[in-house]
């Protein structure tokens, strides 16, 4: 008996072979675009159809010096357009979503479970369908072709506001908040000195979401965007995607652009991992 109980959750820990199997596909699926793009972008245009796919050459730095210099370096204007997007759009999101979710959790008023429908119901529309109302709204007030156009949609994010939401239910305790209004304090302040640091280590997952969300954003830039002065990276390097069919030597610039706008989500993984590790933790004693 005590051979047999001691064995079973030893065999139970063994790794499926099955899902193990998934799990190296998995990864396959996802890293092998990744190497492709690392190798072709050490090629030459003449290199880059006619030698095989993952062997990688000695170009790398000549791509980049003539994607820098194209067009006077419009390369990085679309990069910082994509940083100000992102970034902004991120933050701003971010600490909407997080009032929104506070107010939805510790907040009782009329109405209420019709909001938390509606925003479930936000979840599921794909963001490309409200890309030519959106349009058609700031197209009212000539904010078509700014900053504006791309920033104001990203702002309000239904499944940011369902993981704030669950967040602050579970990391803001209501005794806390109780405490604070016998207090004295106000309802806003409560939220940004006592709610909002609570709930940091969930936004700082919805942060993340959010901003590559809008780094990798296409559709949305696209429709409202004309002057290639405001594009971000994504329509950028469509553009040049585009020309390479009359000019095939675009394409070892698209794909040396496509590495370089990498860079910056890798980075921000690699720094904000340490906190997205404490959230996830966190949220699993909490359910």
């Amino acid at each position: 008996m005590t051979t047999t109980t001691a064995s079973t959750p030893r065999s139970t820990m063994r790794p499926s072979p099955i899902a193990t199997g998934i799990l190296i596909l998995g990864a396959l699926y996802c890293l092998v675009p990744v190497i492709w793009v690392v190798a072709a972008s050490t090629k030459s245009a003449s290199e880059l159809f006619t030698t095989f796919t993952l062997f990688p050459s000695t170009h790398l730095f000549e791509n980049l010096a003539q994607l820098s210099a194209y067009r006077d370096g419009l390369f990085w204007r679309w990069m910082l357009n994509s940083a100000l997007y992102a970034g902004v759009g991120a933050v701003a999101s971010t600490w909407v979503s997080a009032l929104a979710g506070y107010v939805l959790a510790k907040f009782r008023f009329p109405g209420k479970s019709a909001v938390f429908s509606i925003l479930l119901t936000g979840v599921l529309v794909p963001g490309v369908i409200l890309a030519i109302p959106q349009y058609l709204l700031l197209a009212q007030f000539e904010l078509t072709n700014t900053y504006w156009a791309v920033l104001l949609p990203q702002i309000i994010s239904p499944y940011a506001i369902y993981l704030a939401r669950i967040y602050a239910a579970a990391a803001v305790p209501t005794d806390v908040v109780e405490a604070a209004r016998t207090d004295g304090a106000r309802e806003f302040a409560i939220f940004n000195r006592i709610a909002l640091p609570m709930m940091l280590p969930g936004l700082v997952t919805i942060l993340l979401f959010q901003f590559v969300a809008v780094w990798n954003n296409f559709m949305l830039p696209y429709i409202m965007l004309g002057d290639d002065q405001l594009f971000p990276v994504t329509v950028g390097l469509s553009g040049l995607l585009n020309q390479g069919a009359s000019a095939p030597s675009m394409y070892t610039l698209v794909i040396a652009g496509a590495l370089v706008s990498v860079i910056p989500l890798v980075l921000l993984f690699l720094i904000l991992q340490r906190f997205w590790r404490v959230d996830l933790a966190a949220g699993a004693v909490k359910a």
